[in-house]
């Protein structure tokens, strides 16, 4: 923590040093959570123990003209006497307010806002310490509570959809018209949905070009819809060297600001068309999965097992969620405002980080921790709730959960040995594991505790998008 004062008879900062002797107010409640504790103590021990470090500092200090050591304590003090104070304050009224805490039994929330008092006693420094404390959390019955989980099964029809996907990942294109080993392309030579075309375009809006509205060999896939329907659809049909103008609505919402909602004409030049071609489902496919030998029934046992571990992922985590939210009903407490800062700070900074580490440039970019507020306060909620929840029913992730954990993540690896090894050797990481535990230690006991309905889900539903994508 860091403290800093103004002193009460200059513009420099001055600082609390409580080795030998201070003292604290009775605790003054101002809130349901708010605190307040006055601590005051003698100006001397603030310059006793800064003149004791100046001092110190003065064996090792440099000067021009001086040899080490030798520097005057009025030079060493005017050089380092400012560093020396604050840290002087930075160690003494933490450890002033910490022992004052400990001695009332205080379990303080995040860290007190500390402000000098204008009226103390002459030859002394006093504090006021605003502070707020851990809440009290009321569970109430779990067993009245009721909670929807979901259950979902891996059939045939997920497996040929999850090759078909596979199938279209590995897909690469030829020439239409040009012979090859797979063929020409079929009989139709103009521009269909799934060929990928190369495009002239330009485009005018009363007679104007405009920008963004011109382009030499645009290359997508039609049918992928990241061009404007009317754009796509003009090419269909299309042979090479054709062209062909046409006028297209902007939509109003739409992202450029400048045409959003006009009318603009294009003309577009087809300059290449290829068609797809999609891998046969052989053993050269099944190879390129992983299969070394080429199985098929081996290729769509592994598909299985890792759609079932997927599958099994989300389950757990969507019943978590249940759990969670059940819990925030039933649980009654009041959140500390300074755990909700501290997080919401937490998450702006691992917002910009990872933004930042997927090439966005956010150096300047505002992250205003108000804006994570919302889901700060459900995670401080949560994570007091929880805690509770553990202490009084020793819900703790033993070594052996943690150990089972993480070889059901190694069972996804080649080598489960070197997961092991990547875990166990920080400890950081291993803490990351026994959380998950936890969280389903206490997962599992709402579940034994409360009323639960299991509904089945469709396979789609629960993978979302990423049905369709993976």
């Amino acid at each position: 923590m860091v403290w800093g004062f103004e002193s009460p008879s200059s513009h420099q900062q001055y600082f609390i040093f409580l080795d030998d002797f201070y003292m604290a107010t009775a605790v003054e409640t101002l809130g349901k959570l708010e605190r307040r504790i006055t601590i005051s103590f003698p100006l001397t021990d603030v310059r006793t123990e800064v003149e004791k470090r100046l001092k110190v500092q003065a064996r090792t200090a440099k000067a021009p003209g001086f040899r080490p050591g030798k520097v005057p304590l009025k030079m060493v003090a005017a050089q380092y006497g400012y560093r020396i104070e604050t840290e002087v304050l930075n160690d003494k009224v933490g450890q002033a307010f910490n022992v004052a805490a400990n001695e009332n039994n205080l379990r303080v929330a995040g860290f007190p806002n500390i402000e000098p008092k204008q009226d103390s006693a002459e030859g002394v420094l006093a504090f006021d310490a605003t502070f707020e404390v851990y809440p009290v959390v009321v569970i109430g019955d779990l067993g009245g509570v009721e909670i929807d989980t979901v259950k979902a099964e891996v059939s045939d029809a997920e497996i040929d959809k999850t090759i078909d996907i596979l199938r279209k990942q590995r897909v690469h294109y030829h020439t239409k018209g040009e012979a090859g080993a797979h063929g020409d392309g079929g009989a139709e030579q103009s521009a269909q949905d799934g060929d990928r075309v190369a495009v002239d375009f330009i485009g005018t809006i009363d007679g104007a070009e405009f920008p963004g509205g011109k382009a030499d060999d645009y290359t997508f896939v039609l049918g992928e819809k990241r061009m404007l329907p009317e754009f796509e659809t003009a090419i269909i049909g299309l042979k090479v060297g054709e062209a062909k103008t046409f006028p297209l609505a902007f939509p109003a919402d739409y992202h450029g600001k400048d045409v959003a909602g006009k009318t603009a004409s294009f003309t577009i030049t087809l300059k290449k068309l290829e068609w797809a071609h999609l891998p046969a489902i052989d053993a050269e496919f099944a190879k390129s999965l992983g299969v070394a030998d080429g199985d098929l029934a081996k290729m769509r046992d592994d598909i299985k097992v890792n759609l079932e571990r997927e599958v099994a992922g989300r389950v757990k985590a969507r019943n978590k969620e249940s759990v969670m939210d059940a819990l925030i009903k039933v649980a009654e407490l009041d959140v500390p405002k300074a755990l909700i800062a501290q997080d919401s700070a937490r998450l702006a900074e691992m917002t910009r980080q990872d933004m930042s580490k997927r090439g966005m440039n956010v150096k300047d970019v505002p992250f205003p921790p108000e804006l994570f507020a919302e889901k700060s306060e459900r995670r401080v909620r949560l994570g007091l709730i929880l805690s509770q929840l553990v202490g009084d029913n020793n819900l703790q992730a033993t070594p052996e959960q943690v150990k089972a954990q993480v070889e059901e993540f190694a069972q996804s690896y080649e080598d489960p040995r070197e997961v092991l090894k990547y875990y166990y050797s920080d400890r950081n990481r291993l803490a990351e594991v026994e959380a998950l535990v936890l969280e389903e230690n206490v997962v599992n006991y709402v579940l034994g505790l409360s009323k639960v309905k299991l509904s089945a889900v469709a396979f789609d539903e629960l993978m979302g998008s990423n049905a369709q994508q993976a």
